[in-house]
């Protein structure tokens, strides 16, 4: 039985997962490109996308460390999530009110909803070890990513419901379908935020300080944990080919939409296809935990970085929707087997006493890693005039996280210790 902390805090999760599963990957990409750059050629409106993705990416990285340093100090986590919470539902109710070809507006809007969406996954992760029972701290996590990948599937298959059938719901057409999602989408967020405000107790503040102190411990420690990882040779080097290549995932996950309408893709197909994938998601993780026990995570790994290299080739000359479905099936197969086996392979190779330490650096890594992929596909697009040449360019970052992963060594011992 779940706690009622628990319960409000993966409610947070139910909610803000709408953005992410609903807006991010489906309909912003497209009324991105339809309405808010209508009449703009195809590869000046990916352009824009890539930069408002890696731009947001790369605010929220770089601002990590101080709101970890704030996070980590009792008495301001919880008021700083509902504070991020609050700033990202404005910012996507805001959405609503930008016109046809406003895409400045519209870029704008959707960074600082993204921001605040990433801030407020800062302190929510943070605060997993507040809320979790004595030995409960695994299954709390489970607890959170069911309940946001539930709550945001629930939500995107609603949105999907309204934006092919508006007039079931009293809407005119497609276009005024998505306008209210995006306020469906705040309100969704802020709702489901209340029950962490009032069941969610605030941790304690165990030391008295000023902020500002804090937060230059914080970035003290930062630094310091970099050192530690700078003297764990393998731990160093796998972080560097992780960082490379969960940069191209996370490209995929968030510019193949945008894709799909470059190419000509109808917003039907291209919808369906997202819901495809996070339901081939499901078994194919299950599938690839089996993969990492029998054959080791390192050539899991591997075997996942070759789909995606086949599935940015396959992409790049595919004209017809049932290809495109079958790219979201492959997308499906190994987009959270890459995930599960890279953080199963990184445990093997830190050392046991720093494990806290260096998931923490990990989890930073992986959750801004999305800044070089758009940018790249912005500017191939931009530069070749052809979305299709964009999309292999993806392909540079499998390749290179590829490379740098061979040169990972150890792990192994790890691996039959556990066997």
């Amino acid at each position: 039985m779940l706690s009622r902390k628990v319960k409000g805090w993966a409610l947070y999760y139910w909610g803000n997962h709408a953005f992410t599963t609903a807006i991010v990957t489906v309909f912003f990409p497209i009324f991105f490109k339809d309405y808010w750059n209508h009449g703009v050629d195809a590869s000046l409106s990916t352009f824009r996308l890539g930069l408002a993705n890696s731009g947001a990416s790369l605010i929220v990285a770089l601002s990590a460390p101080i709101l970890g340093a704030i996070a980590d100090k009792g008495g301001h986590k919880k008021r700083f999530l509902i504070g991020s919470a609050f700033m990202g539902a404005v910012m996507v109710f805001a959405l609503h009110f930008v016109d046809l070809g406003q895409w400045q507006w519209a870029m704008f809007f959707y960074m600082a909803a993204s921001i605040g969406y990433w801030w407020g996954n800062v302190f929510g992760d943070s605060m997993l070890v507040s809320v979790s029972e004595p030995g409960k701290f695994d299954m709390t996590s489970a607890v959170g990513y069911f309940s946001g990948y539930l709550g945001g599937g629930i939500f995107l298959v609603l949105g999907l419901a309204m934006s092919l059938k508006p007039q079931l719901f009293g809407l005119a057409d497609p276009t005024a379908a998505v306008k209210l999602i995006l306020m469906l989408t705040a309100v969704w967020w802020l709702l489901f935020s209340i029950p962490l405000w009032f069941w969610v107790p605030e941790p304690t503040q165990s030391v008295d300080e000023p902020l500002l102190l804090t937060v230059r411990k914080g970035l003290g420690q930062l630094a310091e944990t970099f050192r530690h990882i700078r003297s764990y040779k393998p731990v160093f080097m796998f972080l560097v080919a992780y960082w490379v290549y969960i940069d191209g995932v996370n490209t995929i996950i968030q510019m193949a939409v945008d894709y799909g309408k470059a190419i000509g893709f109808g917003t039907t197909d291209l919808i369906m296809a997202v819901v495809l994938v996070q339901f081939v998601g499901i078994p194919a993780a299950l599938i690839f935990g089996r993969i990492g026990e029998k054959i080791g995570p390192k050539h899991g790994i591997f075997i996942g970085l070759t789909v995606y290299t086949c599935v940015s080739m396959f992409a790049s000359f595919m004209h017809s929707a049932w290809q495109f479905y079958a790219l979201a099936a492959m997308i499906g197969l190994v987009q959270g087997g890459v995930q599960l086996l890279s953080r199963s392979y990184y445990a093997r190779l830190v050392p046991p006493e720093r494990a806290g330490e260096f998931f923490g650096f990990y989890n930073m890594l992986g959750e801004f890693a999305a800044i070089i992929g758009p940018v790249l596909i912005g500017v191939v697009s931009l530069t070749t005039h052809s979305p299709r040449a964009s999309i292999l360019s993806v392909i540079v970052l499998f390749a290179v996280g590829a490379a740098l992963l061979t040169r990972v060594q150890g792990g192994q011992a790890a691996e039959n210790r556990h066997g």
